[in-house]
């Protein structure tokens, strides 16, 4: 397209032509043809650019007659053909073996370095000489006021010239070549400043000290920075590599490859810049891997862009004025880029652009294997310290929330997993979390999907106690057990709070007005993905406790919940240590505060006054009633330990009909009698089921000691009577149904002693004693084998109503409203049935259940068919 001065000098040239005489239009064109001739001849000479007074003739001829535009545009026109012909044409023919990329990978080594090499000399040298012939026509050409803007802009459209042929006919593979080149020759020097570094490292390895100390060491005793000693002597040996590969590079961007040369050459420095992340990077979790990739980044692929730019004349100070917007890190050159003065804008850039992605690679390698980090924490600290700086840098915590998220539903969420693991994975998800995220904004996020989850599970409240208290409730009830044996989570929680209050500002207030003022400039608004509800980042706090009770909705289910396990815990015990129990308390008081806990610490206080009870009744107990003067049958009082509790506190506890021995019924009427005396008016009601008895089964050969629940005691004593009962007769002399005869009577039949065969009637089966079984004591040996059997373990068996069960048994109550409410209204959602309840159910007992209660229990009535739910909304089963 002309433009428009071309388009006006045109119109003149031919205004001249209609004023000239014949003679002069003659003389124009024998001048033209000579021009004609003479350029073709030039263009296509074989060296020789000696300018012919013929061809000089014929362009001040044409430019005599007004015609210097024709002159120029004809001579740019045959260059253009020229060089398409002898030129770009040959140029591409070079690479016409490698028009299969698949080749490329077969080439021998160097091979195609050589191709390039060969091919671009040979262009470079047909476009020299092209220049050359521009220049002898500006010579040519007679003098002209504006001649110098004239040669300019000659040249100028000669190199646009020289870029739009090879454009036009770039083949596909072309940028494959550059790629492969590139790649070959930046490994090679890759592989070379790596042995270098190896050396140093071992060098320093003799030293004992690692590459920090020995940097902190250089620069405080005025030494030489350890990366300008890399700069020093790597490219004082490789200077010859790296003008071989900015020779290539001026070629390329001579001909118009400008952004094509960058882009191969910057993939292939990004290419190994992904592979060097993921080598240091890998698997190993426990270090940080950060600041080796960023040193990295110094000692190889910024000191090849360094030399490269130098050597192509781009390493323009980056204080001069012409230097644009200035980078941060331009403010510490000596730093970031050892041995020069101050960097160059284009070398600021290619380091911002490096280590962007050096960030963003390693933070995507780190959120792929989050969930495995997360199972190593607190190991993995290093790992989630390093994604957290990368996060700052790259402000993509949408993507760690949206990969996390989907791996925690793939591979915690599901029905393999037990309620435990999840659990615990969560506890962790938050203390890692809450190092990348203190404000707790994307926590929020991640945390919903497992809360969500863990609310459908029946055992989630269970086993949040188990794992708050250590274990308290979680023995099964087992006597010797006293208690966790480390750290519960509750007290690394509270150590987590304390050095967290000691080490942050206070949120409530700030006395400080500057400190206020701080805050106030250093303000964000929270990220799109931050629940509005939960309040500002400046005030938010991530709570681990908080957020675990926050599964359950309620911390007075919690509370219930820690009071079964701990009665269940008490009412087994076979002594009075309660100080793990008491720590727990103490620590749960201080999250939950005192009144909640109230009934607990009475429980405990039970256990207490029991001791101390237990012992003045047997310090003021008859000398003949201790052990001296008792007869065969008679049971020492030394041997009981009584639990005394006080039952409107304590939770519902499992009441059954027990027969015991006649010994120890008198025993226990004793020692009622005795607490009366000392209590009045307080009267004993003994729990014969609960608690531990110690026995000691002599046989011929042998004692053996076992623990166990009352009933088991009372079954094997039995036998001491006769060495055979039926089922019948020796669930009506203990005072226990059949099958509950059936169930406890297991236990002996494992261990060997006792043997179970059919009677008569088939449902009467008959136990005998296998072995010969001298006595029954109640008092501990010191001799023989020792077994205990905690009570229930081996059915299920409880001695505190489970809160599950204590709730059905409350809800009870409310079952007639519901049923009638849904008479009278045909259909109810879950949220309109709660506030019902709690609108009319004011009368004793009032209605104070939590929305998750109210839903347990009709889901109850669902699998009873006294209910149906469609859609959301409860009918009754027709």
């Amino acid at each position: 397209m002309a433009t428009e001065e071309e388009a006006t000098s045109l119109v003149r040239n031919l205004g001249i032509l209609d004023t000239l005489s014949d003679d002069s239009i003659q003389e124009i064109v024998g001048s033209y043809n000579g021009f004609c001739a003479a350029t073709e001849a030039l263009l296509n000479g074989t060296g020789d650019l000696s300018v012919d007074p013929e061809f000089v003739d014929h362009v001040h001829g044409l430019c005599k007659h007004g015609l210097r535009s024709l002159v120029r545009d004809h001579f740019l026109r045959a260059l253009e053909e020229t060089f398409e012909k002898n030129g770009a044409s040959k140029f591409w023919r070079h690479f016409d073996a490698y028009s299969n990329v698949a080749l490329l990978c077969k080439t021998r080594e160097g091979e195609v370095e050589q191709v390039l090499c060969k091919a671009l000399e040979d262009i470079c040298l047909e476009k020299l000489y092209k220049e050359n012939c521009l220049l002898s026509l500006v010579h040519a050409l007679p003098s002209y006021r504006d001649q110098t803007s004239e040669r300019a802009r000659l040249f100028s459209t000669y190199q646009l010239l020289v870029s739009s042929v090879l454009m036009a006919t770039l083949p596909r593979h072309f940028s494959e070549i550059l790629h492969w080149y590139f790649k070959g020759r930046l490994e090679e020097l890759s592989t070379i400043m790596a042995g270098e570094l190896n050396g140093d490292s071992e060098s320093q390895e003799k030293d004992d000290m690692d590459l920090d100390e020995k940097s902190k060491l250089a620069y405080r005793t005025g030494e030489m920075d350890i990366d300008e000693c890399y700069h020093q002597v790597r490219f004082s040996e490789n200077n010859k590599l790296v003008k071989n590969i900015g020779k290539v590079v001026r070629d390329l961007r001579n001909l118009g490859f400008t952004s094509v040369t960058e882009d191969a050459y910057a993939s292939v420095i990004f290419l190994l810049l992904k592979a060097k992340v993921h080598n240091l990077a890998g698997d190993d979790y426990r270090s940080s891997v950060l600041e080796s990739i960023k040193r990295w980044i110094q000692a190889v692929p910024l000191q090849f862009l360094r030399a490269l730019l130098a050597y192509l004349g781009d390493s323009v100070s980056y204080d001069s004025p012409s230097s644009g917007q200035k980078s941060p890190l331009a403010s510490h050159p000596s730093s970031c880029y050892p041995g020069i003065d101050t960097p160059s804008e284009g070398l600021v850039r290619w380091q911002l652009r490096l280590e962007y992605f050096a960030y963003e690679t390693l933070q995507d390698l780190r959120i792929a294997k989050l969930f495995e980090i997360i199972v190593d924490y607190p190991d993995s600290s290093p790992a989630i310290e390093d994604l957290k700086q990368c996060l700052e840098y790259t402000g993509q915590h949408s993507k760690l929330v949206e990969s996390f998220i989907s791996a925690l539903r793939y591979r915690l969420l599901t029905a393999g997993a037990s309620t435990n693991d999840i659990l615990h994975q969560y506890v962790s998800t938050i203390k890692a979390l809450r190092t990348i995220d203190p404000a707790g904004v994307f926590l929020e996020a991640v945390g919903e999907p497992i809360r969500d989850y863990l609310r459908g599970r029946k055992d989630t409240i269970k086993c949040i106690v188990t794992m708050l208290t250590g274990g308290t409730g979680g023995t099964g009830g087992n006597p010797n057990i006293s208690g966790n044996t480390g750290d519960c989570l509750l007290e690394e929680l509270n150590r987590d709070e304390e050095s967290q209050e000691n080490t942050s500002v206070d949120d409530d207030f700030i006395t400080d007005e500057k400190q206020a003022w701080i805050d106030a400039l250093r303000w964000e608004p929270d990220p799109a993905e931050a629940d509005p509800s939960k309040g500002s980042r400046n005030r938010r706090k991530v709570d681990v406790l908080g957020m675990i009770v926050g599964i359950i909705g309620s911390k007075d289910q919690l509370v219930n919940e820690y009071r079964v396990m701990l009665a269940e815990k008490l009412l087994n015990k076979s002594d009075y240590d309660i100080d793990s129990d008491i720590r727990t308390l103490e620590l749960l008081k201080i999250h939950f505060g005192e009144s909640s806990m109230q009934k607990c610490e009475i429980m405990l206080n039970d256990l207490i006054d029991s001791k101390r009870t237990n012992t003045n009744i047997k310090a003021t107990i008859q000398p003949s009633q201790t052990g001296a003067e008792l007869g065969e049958n008679a049971v020492s009082m030394d041997i009981l330990d009584a639990t005394i509790i006080s039952s409107n506190f304590w939770p519902t506890i499992q009441d059954e009909a027990l027969n015991v021995p006649d010994p120890v019924e008198k025993l226990l009427s004793d020692y009622a009698k005795r607490f009366n005396e000392i209590k009045t008016p307080r009267k004993l009601l003994w729990k014969k089921n609960l608690g531990t008895v110690k026995l000691e089964l002599q046989f011929e050969d042998r004692a053996v000691q076992f623990t166990v629940a009352p009933v088991h005691a009372a079954i094997i004593m039995k036998f001491q009577e006769q060495t055979s009962w039926t089922s019948k007769s020796l669930a009506a002399a203990i005072g226990i149904p059949v099958d509950t005869l059936n169930r406890r009577i297991n236990f002996w039949i494992s261990k060997g002693i006792l043997a179970e065969s059919l009677g008569a009637d088939s449902s009467d089966h008959v136990f005998t004693l296998m072995e010969g079984m001298i006595e029954t004591s109640k008092n501990s040996g010191n001799s023989g084998s020792s077994e205990d059997l905690v009570a229930g373990d081996e059915d299920g068996e409880r001695s505190v109503v489970s809160a599950e069960d204590q709730l059905r048994k409350e809800m009870t109550v409310y079952e007639k409203f519901i049923m009638g409410m849904l008479t009278n209204f045909g259909s109810m959602a879950l949220d309109r049935m709660h506030n019902t309840l709690k609108m009319f159910c004011v009368a004793d007992p009032p209605y104070d259940k939590s929305l998750q209660q109210l839903q347990s229990f009709l889901s109850g009535l669902v699998s009873e068919d006294k209910l149906e739910l469609r859609d959301g909304m409860y009918f009754l089963k027709k």
